[in-house]
């Protein structure tokens, strides 16, 4: 079927994705409470007037990046372990790179770590950010831990400790280590292979 939406709701949608882009670059450079609304108009190139329209405060659209970036972190996570399981999981395939590939998918991108941390920053501060960033917490830990027991189900493979357990210990060293690697300037090969290594060092004590 022929798309037949009106072009004025293209353009505002057009004109909230460019927002919340520079908002992103904003917001992970050099976080929220330095980042005006009107540095954010600027570097998308519109006006007052154009965000206002969109969005009520600079905070409404953090919320926004805060579950943008949880959608596209779960797509991800989603078309990596439908890719895996449509590959049948066959017996060449290592079981830790299964896992690590899937934790890799969000794990080193510059602009995605930093906007992560400041997500994190500002749920300690705020209730409302709070409640956002625990449901990207609760949709990425599901699929993580559906992964795990998909992967040792599939192996005859039994899990050391909780599954829940398991996957809080996977998601706290993935976030853990990309942000260090920030913090320590590590090139982005490096940081990815040194991810990788704790990754798979960690599946390894997981499953038996």
């Amino acid at each position: 079927m022929t798309d037949t939406a009106p072009a004025p709701s293209r353009r505002r949608e057009n004109t909230r994705t460019r927002l919340m882009d520079a908002a992103a670059r904003m917001f992970a450079e050099e976080g929220i409470d330095a980042s005006s609304v009107e540095a954010i108009c600027e570097r998308a190139g519109f006006t007052r007037g154009a965000f206002y329209s969109n969005f009520d405060s600079k905070e409404e659209l953090f919320l926004a990046l805060c579950g943008r970036s949880a959608e596209a972190t779960l797509t991800a996570v989603r078309d990596r372990v439908a890719s895996l399981e449509v590959s049948g999981l066959d017996a060449d395939t290592e079981v830790r790179k299964i896992v690590q590939e899937v934790l890799e998918v969000a794990g080193h991108d510059r602009l995605d770590v930093l906007l992560g941390a400041e997500i994190r920053v500002q749920a300690l501060r705020s209730a409302d950010f709070a409640e956002a960033y625990l449901a990207l917490d609760r949709g990425l830990s599901e699929n993580v831990a559906q992964l795990v027991h998909d992967v040792a189900r599939a192996r005859g493979l039994s899990l050391r400790m909780p599954l829940a357990e398991a996957t809080e210990l996977l998601l706290t060293t993935w976030v853990a280590v990309s942000e260090h690697a920030l913090i320590t300037r590590r090139d982005p090969e490096g940081a990815r292979r040194d991810l990788a290594e704790r990754l798979s060092h960690l599946v390894a004590l997981i499953l038996e």
